[in-house]
């Protein structure tokens, strides 16, 4: 069963609110946000007196080469991850949000320009992959990072299971699509 339905609707998007796997996943970003961060950290050191872009001779640390401006940016990622994942709340659902779409684009960025002189960061095919894997698990965890009232949890599951929509709905218009129960069977025309 998918739990979140991606229709943005008048302002609000229609994801699952206090979701039961929350915790797991609120852990397994903070997980994501501590390799970043230790990776960031190690890597600097070891990076210590090289070229900031330096893409010849780059050390491997936690399995990725690095440079100093990698680190750098993976220590400010790190950090910001795993304070989101502290803080909680609906922040760490919109810091993972944003996080699994720059990991994600960083990738396929990167994967670009791999072997081209404007790899600046060093990045090989792992380090793609694992922006990837990534990026995965923190869209993920925004997906399902969602916090609200038992009330409005209320709401949106009778929502999800065909009931009203608790928002005023974008389509709301004279000769919009019909609601599901004005149509054949139930399902939308």
């Amino acid at each position: 069963m998918i739990t979140a339905i991606f229709v943005h609707n008048g302002g609000m998007w229609h994801f699952p609110i206090n979701h039961h796997l929350r915790p797991l996943y609120r852990v397994l970003a903070a997980a994501a946000g501590l390799y970043v961060l230790v990776f960031g950290i190690v890597g600097f050191v070891q990076t210590r007196g090289m070229d900031f872009f330096a893409q010849d001779g780059l050390p491997t640390v936690l399995g990725l080469r690095a440079n100093s401006a990698f680190a750098s940016l993976s220590v400010v990622a790190g950090v910001v991850l795993v304070i989101g994942a502290v803080i909680g709340r609906s922040l760490d659902m919109w810091i993972n949000l944003v996080g699994g779409v720059v990991f994600l684009f960083a990738g396929m960025a990167m994967m670009s320009l791999l072997q081209t002189d404007l790899n600046v960061l060093g990045f090989t095919m792992s380090t793609c992959v694992v922006s990837f894997i990534i990026g995965i698990l923190l869209g993920l965890a925004g997906l399902y990072g969602r916090v609200g009232s038992p009330q409005a949890d209320a709401l949106e599951e009778r929502f999800r299971h065909g009931g009203v929509d608790p928002h005023e709905h974008s389509w709301n218009f004279e000769g919009g699509p019909k609601p599901p129960e004005q149509t054949r069977d139930n399902r939308f025309a």
